[in-house]
C-alpha cells in the first residue's frame, strides 16, 4: 500500500501565482528557486477534506519564460530566429538526428544570421557612409551625421562596421539572457529505454543542449563578422584593388566555407550507447579565433583605405550580395520543401492530418518572411528619413538636391511580396471563417442540445446564445488548414521570384517589360512597394504595441506568453540567437521532483494547457521503476490537437500510446467543447458512448460539460460562468479524477472505467 500519493500540479502558459494554482492563500516553497519552484500549502492553514495521505503540490515555472520587456523585444527581434529554430522541430520522424532536413534547417538558419547582417551594412556602410554622408543636402542640418564626412572613405566604412559587430554581440547577450538559470540541467539518471536520436524525446541528454549552443553561437558569429569583412573589403577593392586586400578576402571567403562545413556536420558525434553522443566541438576554437583576427585586420585595412572623395551609386557588391543570398535561401527553402515531403510519405503515410511534418517548412518560410520584412522595413524607412521623405524609388521624381539613397532591389521585392501574403492570408482567413460558419454553427447547436435538452425557459435562452458562440468558436483551429497552405505556398513562390534579383531583374523593371505603359506600371509597383512597407511597419509596431498593452490586460499579456512560450520550449539546435530553451531546466528539474516524491509514495502529475506538455515529456525521461508509481492527469491539453499535428517524431500518435503504456495507463483527460486550445487525446467520445478508440486508450479522456448548468442553480444567484480554457482544478470532475487515480495508485491497478458523472 502507498503511505502517501502527491499531486503535483503544472500550470500551462503565461502561468499564476502558486496560490490560485494551489486554491490556498498561505503557501510555502519546498524546493527549486524563484524562477521555478515547487509550492505547497503552508501546514496548519485552510481546511481540506481530502484524505490524509492525499497531498497537493504545484511547479511554478512561468519566471523561466523572462519578463515582459525582454519578451516583447525579443519577439521583435528574435522572432525569424525563433521560428526557425521551432521548424526543425517540426519534421517527420527521421530516426535520427534530423537527417537531409536538420542539415538543410541548419543551413537556414545561418543564411538568417547572414541576412541580419546584410540588412545593418545596408543602413549602416551604405545608406549612411556610402551614399548619404558625402552629399552635402543629406547631412545638412544633422550634426550627428555631418562630422563623417572629415573621414575618410576607408575609416568612415571601418567606424560604421562597429555597429553591425555591435548587433552581432547584442544577439550573442540576447540569446544568452538567463540560459544559466534555464539550460544545461541534467537529465534524470536510469533512463535506460531510449534508441537514440533526435527523434526520440526520451533519450538522455536530450534536454541538455549548451554545448550544442555553444557550438552554433562561434558558427553564427564567424560567419556573420565573415559576411562583414567581405562587404567592406569587396568595396574597397572596387575602388582600390591591392594584393593584401585580395589576400584577406580570400581568407574570409574561406572562413565562410570553413563555417558552412562544420554546419552541415551533425552537432553529435555518433556513439554505440544508447542516447545522444557527445558535441563535436573540433574546429570550433580555431574558427572563432580566425573570424576575430580577421574582423580585426579587416577593420585595420579599411581604416588605412583611402578612396573617392564622393563614390558614386550603391555600395559596390552589396546588392549583389543581397540577391545572391536571397537566390540561395530559395534553393534551400524548395529543397526543404522536397525534403519534408519524401520523408512524410515514408513516416507519415497514415496521418490523418495533412498539416503532420509539413511545419518545417511553413515555419521555415514564416521565417523568412519575418526577418525580409523587418529588414525591408528598416532600410527603407531609414533611407525615406535621410532622403528627408523623398521616396527612394526610380518611379518617384524626385528634387534635384535630393541625395540619390537607393536601398537594393530586392528589400523591394521583399516588401511587394510580404504586402501580397498579407492581403491573401488575411482574405483566406476571412474566407474559411465564413465559409466553415455553418458547419461550427451546427456543431455548436448539436452540442447545446445534447447537454441541455428541452430547456427551453426565458432565462436559459440567452445562455444558450451564449454557450453557442464559445462552442462554435473554439471549433476554429481545426478550420484554418487552408490558410497555413496558402501562406506556405506563397512564401515559396515569393522566395523563388524574389531570387530573379539575382538577373537584375526588380519590380520597376518588371512591370515596365510586362507592361503596356511601363511608367504607370512602375509607378503602381513603387506604390505597392510603399504600401508593403507600411504594413511590415505596422505589424512591428503591432507587436510593441501589444507589449505594452500586456501590462494592463491578462487576456493580452497571456497571447503573448503563448506565442513567447510555444516558441522557446525547444532547445536551440539550430540557431543559438533564438530565445533560451526553458524547457532544457523545467523537463528535467520536473522529472527529478518526481523521482524523489515516488521515493516515498506515489505522484499524481496534473498538467494544464502546456503544462501538460511539460509533464509528458518529463514522464518519457524517467526509468520503469519510478513509472510504476505515477499516474498522469491532463486538463485543457493540447497533447493531440497541437503537439501530435505540429510535431509528430515527438508527440505523434505513436509516441502518446507508449507513453500511456509506460504509465500502465493510469492516465486521465478531461476536456470541454468550449475550450479553444485543448481536447481530446485518443477519443472524443461523449459520456455513455462507446469510445472510438479500443482499449485502455480509450478510456482516458473525459468530457466536461461547460457550463454546468444554463440557468442559476438553486444554492446559488448567478448562472455557473462558462470556464472554456480555465480553471479546471476547480471542477468536482477534476477531484474526482484525483481520487480516482489515487486510489489506482494505491491498489496497484491500471486502467480503469471512466468515472461516473463527469459530464454533468
Amino acid at each position: 500500500m502507498t503511505q502517501e500519493v502527491v499531486e503535483l500540479r503544472v500550470h500551462g502558459l503565461s502561468g499564476t501565482s502558486a496560490e490560485k494554482l494551489l486554491d490556498h492563500p498561505v503557501v510555502i516553497r519546498v524546493a527549486g528557486d524563484r524562477h521555478a519552484g515547487f509550492y505547497r500549502p503552508r501546514p496548519g492553514f485552510g481546511i481540506s477534506d481530502r484524505p490524509s495521505y492525499l497531498r497537493v503540490e504545484v511547479y511554478r515555472w512561468g519566471a523561466l519564460t523572462a519578463g515582459r520587456a525582454v519578451r516583447t523585444l525579443s519577439l521583435l527581434f528574435l522572432l525569424p530566429f525563433m521560428l526557425i529554430n521551432v521548424a526543425t522541430w517540426a519534421r517527420p520522424a527521421t530516426g535520427g538526428a534530423g537527417g537531409v532536413i536538420g542539415s538543410l534547417c541548419r543551413l537556414l538558419a545561418v543564411t538568417l544570421t547572414a541576412a541580419f547582417t546584410l540588412s545593418l551594412i545596408g543602413v549602416t556602410i551604405d545608406i549612411i557612409g556610402w551614399q548619404c554622408v558625402p552629399y552635402q543636402p543629406c547631412r545638412a542640418g544633422r550634426s550627428y551625421l555631418s562630422w563623417l564626412v572629415e573621414l575618410p572613405l576607408g575609416p568612415r566604412l571601418a567606424l560604421l562596421a562597429l555597429v553591425p559587430i555591435g548587433a552581432l554581440r547584442l544577439l550573442w547577450w540576447l540569446g544568452t539572457l538567463s540560459a544559466r538559470a534555464l539550460e544545461g540541467f541534467r537529465a534524470s539518471p536510469g533512463q535506460d529505454r531510449a534508441t537514440g536520436g533526435e527523434d526520440r524525446v526520451d533519450a538522455p541528454g536530450f534536454w541538455n543542449d549548451s554545448l550544442v549552443v555553444q557550438r552554433l553561437r562561434a558558427i553564427h558569429m564567424a560567419v556573420g563578422l565573415g559576411v562583414l569583412d567581405a562587404s567592406l573589403l569587396g568595396a574597397l577593392l572596387h575602388v582600390q584593388a591591392t594584393p593584401v586586400g585580395y589576400a584577406l578576402i580570400g581568407a574570409v571567403f574561406l572562413l565562410l566555407a570553413a563555417g558552412i562545413v562544420l554546419l552541415s556536420i551533425p552537432a553529435r558525434l555518433v556513439q554505440d550507447t544508447p542516447g545522444r553522443g557527445p558535441v563535436n566541438l573540433r574546429g570550433i576554437r580555431p574558427l572563432r579565433i580566425a573570424a576575430i583576427v580577421l574582423t580585426v585586420l579587416t577593420l585595420g585595412y579599411s581604416a588605412m583605405s583611402s578612396g573617392p572623395e564622393q563614390p558614386e551609386g550603391k555600395l559596390p557588391g552589396y546588392e549583389g550580395g543581397v540577391a545572391g543570398l536571397i537566390t540561395v535561401q530559395a534553393i534551400l527553402l524548395v529543397g526543404l520543401f522536397v525534403a519534408t515531403l519524401h520523408q512524410r510519405r515514408r513516416s507519415l503515410a497514415d496521418s490523418p492530418s495533412w498539416l503532420a511534418g509539413l511545419g518545417t517548412p511553413t515555419l521555415a518560410v514564416g521565417a523568412f518572411a519575418a526577418a525580409y520584412g523587418f529588414a525591408a522595413a528598416l532600410v527603407y524607412r531609414v533611407a525615406d528619413i535621410l532622403d528627408r521623405a523623398d521616396v527612394p524609388n526610380p518611379a518617384w521624381p524626385g528634387r534635384p538636391d535630393a541625395p540619390p539613397l537607393e536601398p537594393p532591389v530586392s528589400y523591394r521585392w521583399a516588401a511587394v511580396a510580404g504586402l501580397v501574403a498579407i492581403l491573401a492570408v488575411a482574405a483566406t482567413t476571412l474566407w474559411r471563417l465564413v465559409a466553415t460558419r455553418r458547419y461550427r454553427q451546427r456543431l455548436a447547436d448539436q452540442v447545446v442540445e445534447s447537454d441541455f435538452p428541452g430547456d427551453q425557459t426565458p432565462e436559459a435562452l440567452s445562455r444558450r446564445t451564449a454557450v453557442q458562440k464559445a462552442v462554435a468558436r473554439a471549433a476554429v483551429i481545426e478550420q484554418l488548414s487552408p490558410v497555413v497552405a496558402v501562406f506556405l505556398l506563397l512564401s515559396l513562390l515569393g522566395a523563388a521570384i524574389v531570387a530573379l534579383d539575382i538577373f537584375g531583374i526588380g519590380p520597376s523593371e518588371l512591370a515596365r517589360r510586362l507592361g503596356d505603359h511601363g511608367d504607370s506600371a512602375a509607378l503602381r509597383v513603387a506604390i505597392a512597394t510603399d504600401i508593403g512597407v507600411f504594413f511590415i511597419e505596422l505589424t512591428g509596431l503591432g507587436i510593441l504595441l501589444l507589449g505594452l498593452l500586456s501590462y494592463r490586460s491578462e487576456e493580452t499579456r497571456r497571447s503573448v506568453a503563448a506565442v513567447w512560450d510555444l516558441g522557446t520550449f525547444w532547445p536551440r539546435t539550430v540557431h543559438p540567437f533564438a530565445p533560451p530553451c526553458y524547457a532544457e531546466r523545467a523537463v528535467p528539474e520536473l522529472a527529478k521532483r518526481v523521482t524523489t516524491l515516488t521515493g516515498n509514495g506515489a505522484v499524481i502529475l496534473s498538467g494544464h494547457s502546456h503544462g501538460s506538455v511539460l509533464a509528458a515529456a518529463a514522464l518519457l525521461q524517467l526509468p520503469p521503476q519510478v513509472l510504476d508509481r505515477v499516474a498522469l492527469l491532463t486538463h485543457g491539453s493540447p497533447l493531440h490537437r497541437l503537439y501530435s499535428r505540429i510535431f509528430p517524431a515527438f508527440f505523434g500518435d505513436p509516441v502518446l500510446h507508449e507513453l500511456g503504456e509506460r504509465i500502465g495507463w493510469r492516465w486521465v483527460n478531461l476536456w470541454r467543447n468550449t475550450d479553444a486550445v485543448g481536447g481530446p487525446i485518443f477519443s472524443a467520445h461523449r459520456p455513455g458512448q462507446p469510445p472510438q478508440v479500443t482499449g485502455p486508450a480509450g478510456e482516458v479522456d473525459r468530457r466536461l460539460r461547460d457550463p454546468r448548468s444554463l440557468t442559476v442553480p438553486p444554492d446559488d444567484t448567478v448562472p455557473p460562468p462558462i470556464n472554456r480554457h480555465w480553471p479546471y482544478h476547480t471542477d468536482e470532475a477534476y477531484e474526482a479524477a484525483v481520487r480516482e487515480l489515487a486510489e489506482r495508485l494505491r491498489t496497484g491497478s491500471g486502467s480503469g472505467a471512466a468515472t461516473a458523472g463527469h459530464d454533468g
